[in-house]
């Protein structure tokens, strides 16, 4: 029955010679998923919908374990939020969730839920950073060793979080980065080499402490990249705060330089450019442009962004212009400017040139199809899509059943670890919950369908 409907999706879905055939995302592969799963997945999303739930959330968790105990509160997140948008805590947990979601064609991008918050005084010292550190090359290790078998375009990609090797308040000196000759002091030639050699680096504006903690940062996030290349793993840097990430873009700016040549076979580092913010089309532009006239490779994570309620706070309380775009429209607009962009260079530069069009919206999937196709891309090439673990499934069967490389953005760890880790990216996320009633009725129709008895309905 599942081969049956695996063929009747790619046959109906996906590109073909002869023409354009544009992908149906009308929940027919949901046909591929258990009745217990689609009843779960409908559950959840209706809860974190709900804006109560996710602006209390970590409170209401405390109050759930008072009431109930640990393990009874537990073992309720375990069957609700926990299962839809989280691996498992061990490593067999994550194997198990991995080799189901290849059964449906899609592919594992790993998240260590560890990060550090701007405003946050709790997570401070080496000692923290270096467990982080630990953490992340697990993670390489259990993303290599996850895929005896690549997907469709031959690659193995893991999320790091650059604030969890790092300090953010280190970050914050993007304010001096900008001032004018601060660029040859601070720029990514001399990471690079300062990475490469170990040798110390002294910058002018941070005192002896920061200097030191800078050193040890730049050796963490190099040893990182050194490992993940050596077991064949490619890292999407995540984007974060505004006042964030004119640092990490040079971190990364610094790492490419090292590992992102052409003969080391393709982008092992990539940032991530968030459309929701006014002038991410120029900076995308310039960075490709650097890219191809130092003869790196380019590698892309294409998202609308995560943080728009903190920006404009902080905007606003600096007295500073907002940096985001009006409305979801003009996303919408910037992310289709976006996404032209990097497919026109993808089709330039072929294998040196990598994106991920991580979107929950299906226009803007369907655009990315259609351009492929239209630009001659083919579907095991270079172009790959992400959504969340546990959402958007009804976008993401549909693409990998068709033949696409689709990944699922999968943290892992204990319920100490993930829950407040899922609950900060629900409240970054609030549109993107707020927005999946699409999802929600394609559920909700698919387990009316099964309740009624009506046997496996085939798409038209």
């Amino acid at each position: 029955m599942m081969l049956r409907t695996c063929r009747v999706l790619c046959s109906q879905a996906g590109p073909s010679a002869g023409g354009w055939q544009p992908l149906s995302f009308d929940g027919g592969a949901f046909h591929l998923k258990g009745t217990g799963e689609l009843t779960r997945a409908l559950l959840v999303l209706r809860l974190c919908a709900w804006p109560p739930l996710v602006t209390h959330g970590l409170a209401l968790q405390a109050w759930s374990q008072r009431l109930l105990g640990s393990r009874l509160s537990g073992a309720l997140l375990r069957a609700s939020i926990y299962g839809q948008f989280v691996a498992g805590e061990t490593a067999e947990e994550v194997k198990g969730c991995v080799q189901q979601l290849q059964t449906l064609g899609l592919q594992p991008l790993l998240a260590v839920p560890t990060e550090e918050e701007p405003d946050s005084a709790v997570k401070t010292g080496e000692a923290w950073y270096e467990g982080n550190f630990s953490a992340m090359l697990r993670c390489v290790d259990l993303s290599r060793g996850l895929l005896e078998t690549p997907g469709p375009t031959g690659n193995i990609l893991m999320q790091l979080k650059v604030t969890a090797l790092t300090s953010a308040r280190l970050c914050e000196l993007t304010s001096w980065i900008r001032k004018p000759g601060a660029s040859l002091e601070l720029s990514p030639e001399r990471l690079a080499e300062a990475m490469d050699s170990g040798r110390d680096l002294q910058v002018s504006c941070l005192n002896a402490e920061q200097n030191q903690h800078l050193r040890a940062s730049l050796s963490r996030l190099h040893r990182v990249v050194k490992h993940a290349r050596a077991q064949h793993v490619r890292l999407l840097v995540d984007a974060e705060y505004t006042f964030l990430n004119p640092a990490l873009s040079l971190l990364v700016d610094a790492l490419a330089m090292r590992w992102n040549s052409p003969g080391e076979g393709g982008p092992w580092v990539w940032n991530t450019y968030q459309a929701y913010l006014k002038d991410t089309h120029e900076r995308l532009r310039r960075a490709a442009e650097a890219a191809d006239r130092a003869g790196l490779a380019f590698g892309v994570k294409l998202v609308r962004g995560a943080y728009l309620d903190k920006e404009r706070e902080v905007a606003q309380h600096h007295g500073t212009e907002d940096p985001t775009q009006p409305d979801y429209e003009a996303t919408s607009q910037s992310y289709s400017r976006c996404l032209e962009l990097m497919l026109t260079q993808v089709s330039h530069r072929g294998p040196m040139c990598h994106l991920m069009v991580a979107s929950h919206n299906e226009e803007s999937v369907r655009q990315a199809t259609k351009r492929m196709w239209e630009l001659g891309i083919p579907l095991d090439g270079p172009v790959c899509f992400g959504q969340l673990l546990g959402m958007c499934d009804h976008v993401s069967l549909a693409l990998g059943q068709a033949g696409y490389a689709v990944y699922k953005s999968i943290p892992y760890g204990s319920l100490e670890e993930v829950i407040p880790y899922l609950i900060r990216r629900a409240q970054e996320n609030r549109s993107v919950l707020q927005g999946a009633r699409r999802e929600q009725k394609l559920l909700s129709q698919e387990l009316r369908r099964r309740v009624l008895g009506r046997g496996l309905r085939v798409p038209h």
